[in-house]
This record gives C-alpha cells, structure tokens and sequence, in this order.
C-alpha cells in the first residue's frame, strides 16, 4: 500500500486494491491530493452493502399519493423508533400522519444532537458541516455504511436509463470532479467492484503540476462514470479530453436542459441530473421524457406540503418534504427540504414537476402582470447556464446573474420576450457559490395587477 495511505480506511484491501491505490497516487500526471478517505467499512458491513444495494434497485416507490392513505411499514416503524429514541420527537405522536408538525434545516442547525436516535454507537460517527442559503449551515452525522449506500440510488437511477455500471479490478470506476479554489479531494476504491478505483478532483489548476495532466491523467484512468455539478463538467468539457465514460452524473445543483443538452453531445454519452442534499442524499433523477425528477429512495415519504404543512393534491405546487431515508443517524420526520415542486404520478410512478429550489417567486412585468419564476425557468432552459440568479429591485428593474459563455444578446432577447422592457443588467461571473437563492423580488405587490 502507499505509504501515504492510511490503512485503517481500507480495511481488508488486497494486492490488487493496493496496486490501484498506488496508480491513482503515483501516476506521472496525477493531481496533488490534498487529502485522504477511503470506504472505512468492515468485512462484515459488505455483504450488507451488497444485500442493500440489490433491494434497493428492485423495491417500488411508497408515496402518499398511491398509498390510498395508508402509511407503509417502515414509517409506522420510524415513527415508532424516533418516538422512543429520539429527543427532539419524544412526546405523544398525533392519530393523523399529515397532523405531525414538520421540521426544517434551522431546527437541525440549533442542536443536531436531538436528532440523533440515542441507543446507535458513535465510535464511528462520521460528522461533516454543510453551507446553506438560508443562514443555517448544518452538522450532518454519517456514518462508514450510511456513506456506501449512496451507491444504491445513484445505480437506482443509472438503472433507470439502462445503465449498468461494470467497472472491475484494475479500472477506474468512478471520477468525481471539483472545479473550485479549493476542495477535498483523494484516491480510494470500491470494495464492491473488486477494488475498481475511485478518485475525487479539483480541475483548478493549482492542484496539478501542469494544466495538460488534468486532461492527460482522466484519458488514461478512463473512469466509467464522471459526477460533478453544473459548473464543474462545464470546465471538464473545456478540457482536451478524448475519453467518453458510460454516464455523467450531475448533483449539487440544478442543471438546466441546454447545459445537459451540451455535455451529452460533447462527451457522447447519458447525463443524469440528480437532486440531491446532504440531508437526504439521492432524492430523484431527471428524466426528459417524463419532463421530470423521478423518485429514487424506496424508504422516503416524499410529500408536497403547504405552508400549514398540509398534504397537497397532485398537480398542485408546494413545499417538498421528506420523511424517512438511508442514514440512521439523521431519521428525518416531515422534513421540508426548502425546494418546490409539483407531484404528478405517471401511471403508479410518483414524479416531481417543475423543480426549483427556495420559494417561488413572482415577477411584474412591465405591463404589470405576475409571472412565476417557473415560467422563467423553462424560458432559459436551452441556454447553456451553468448557473444563474434573477433578482426584480422596487422599481422593476432586473439584475440576471449568470455562469456561461453563451449568447448574451439572445439572452437579453429572451428575458425581454418574458417581463417586457424593464431595465436589464446582465452580469457575467465565473461562479455564484455552490448553493444560491435563484430567485429574489423587492417589487411592491400594489404596483402589479395579476
């Protein structure tokens, strides 16, 4: 093994893990690692990784709007643990499920410990501190096996379109790659693909002797799938690179269709956007047919909820709200998530219409009519954003932030098409920050008929 590498996060490696390691930290184009991780899981948690991973692809999706209002098995059992185990929900629990009051990320930023059931071991609690929009950055507890199960969804919804991932000993399986100032970055590998290597990157080209070993070291790897978010496969696709993976994933943040449209033709190959949060991991995967997230986690109860915290009927927009989940750590009870979304079912499968995160928001325009910001949305989604935020001042003038390089005046064109002659400025930027608040008015309401 490496002498930099810690054998403790590898627990059981073989020779052949080992060599992987090995290559991945001593390659003559490899990065400057900054950091180390590894899966820290025990012989005996694999085969219940593995046992997961296969129930996790087969079971069917629970939902309040197929279950005739029934409450399904695992949330009668949560409800009943998180009762008896948990500070923060001890008390009495209402007849009704949709009467128990919801949660959200401030009650977690006060004292995540309350929402940690107390009879689980902590010699191995992993916790990691997570930023927000909202002023409530978060402790997440995890744990080695809550970590691996991540997995699970993200096969879940490669699954979905087909795609089986096949990476075995001696390939790279996975690539996930950072574009920031500065991020975590490391070499493991996946002990339920026979050790196949797993790298975390930052393209920035501090972390690497010379510019062309990020484009060089990728090509040789050949990962079989590359995650990142929006900003970060959009610096991947600038890059020389001639290797196609079988997939791209894309988590963190929205990706818009002309940014997937874009990095599907220049990599030759699917682009999955994941909804995804620290909170929950994996929630759903966006599928162009269906114009919408499909829910991935067999055990969430995902409701779209008022601000009363009343269930919602389909095709209605609301608050999307979570109980349930993969970390035992972190059981989450009608957890408002601060997204939006409407839920539609196709056939019996429960589908997110018109995600966006942070509340919606209406815009005037100048001939003094509301839009929603959803409308807006779909309006810019064959623009090639990697990000974007859309603030109306008082007095209706428009500032439009966006990451891209794309044509501005069509763009202008577009969002004058939209909100009529308001004036427009348009400011271009490398990055807005890993989590934005999208959409912002200060516009009086008076001054606005509908």
């Amino acid at each position: 093994m490496p002498a930099a590498v810690n054998p403790a996060y590898f627990t059981g490696i073989s020779p052949a893990g080992a060599a992987m390691l090995q290559r991945l930290i001593h390659h003559p184009h490899a990065p400057r690692f900054r950091n180390q991780s590894g899966h820290r899981l025990l012989p005996n948690e694999l085969n219940q990784l593995d046992g997961y991973i296969r129930k996790a692809l087969i079971q069917s999706i629970a939902s309040p709007y197929t279950s005739l209002g029934m409450v399904p098995d695992f949330l009668n059992k949560l409800l009943k643990d998180t009762q008896e185990q948990v500070p923060a929900f001890a008390g009495a629990l209402p007849v009704e499920f949709a009467e128990i009051p919801t949660t959200c990320r401030a009650d977690l930023s006060r004292d995540f410990t309350r929402y940690v059931p107390q009879p689980l071991p902590l010699e191995r609690l992993i916790c990691f501190s997570t930023s927000g929009t909202t002023g409530h950055p978060l402790t997440i507890p995890s744990y080695p096996m809550v970590a691996a199960r991540y997995q699970a969804f993200h096969r879940r919804a490669l699954a979905h379109f087909g795609i089986v991932p096949c990476a075995k000993q001696g390939e790279v399986a996975v690539a996930l790659v950072g574009s920031q100032a500065r991020c975590f970055t490391y070499a493991s590998i996946n002990p339920l693909q026979a050790e196949a290597g797993l790298v975390k990157l930052n393209l920035n080209e501090a972390d690497w002797h010379h510019p062309a070993d990020r484009s060089r070291y990728l090509d040789d790897l050949a990962p079989e799938l590359i995650t990142g978010d929006p900003i970060s496969l959009m610096a991947l696709a600038d890059l020389p690179l001639q290797h196609q993976p079988k997939a791209i994933l894309s988590t963190s943040m929205q990706m818009l269709d002309g940014t997937r449209q874009y990095l599907e033709r220049r990599f030759a190959c699917p682009v999955l956007d994941i909804y995804s949060m620290n909170e929950a991991g994996p929630i759903a995967v966006f599928d162009p047919m269906l114009g919408g997230h499909v829910l991935l986690q067999p055990e969430l109860w995902v409701e779209i909820v008022d601000e009363a915290g009343r269930l919602l009927p389909l095709g209605e927009r609301g608050e999307i709200t979570l109980s349930g989940g993969f970390n035992p750590w972190l059981p989450l009870r009608r957890y408002r998530t601060g997204d939006y979304a409407a839920m539609a079912l196709v056939g019996q499968m429960p589908v997110l219409m018109g995600l966006s995160g942070r509340p919606p928001v209406r815009f005037c325009t100048v001939d003094g009519c509301w839009i929603n910001n959803v409308d807006i949305s779909q309006a810019l989604q064959h623009f090639m954003l990697q990000q974007f935020s859309l603030h109306q001042a008082h007095d209706g003038s428009l500032r439009l932030q966006i990451v891209g390089d794309i044509d501005l005046l069509a763009l202008r064109q577009q969002m004058t098409h939209l909100l009529g002659n308001w004036p427009l400025n348009i400011e271009t930027r490398p990055a807005l920050g890993e989590k934005i608040i999208q959409y912002t008015s200060d516009f009086l309401a008076e001054t606005c008929r509908v």
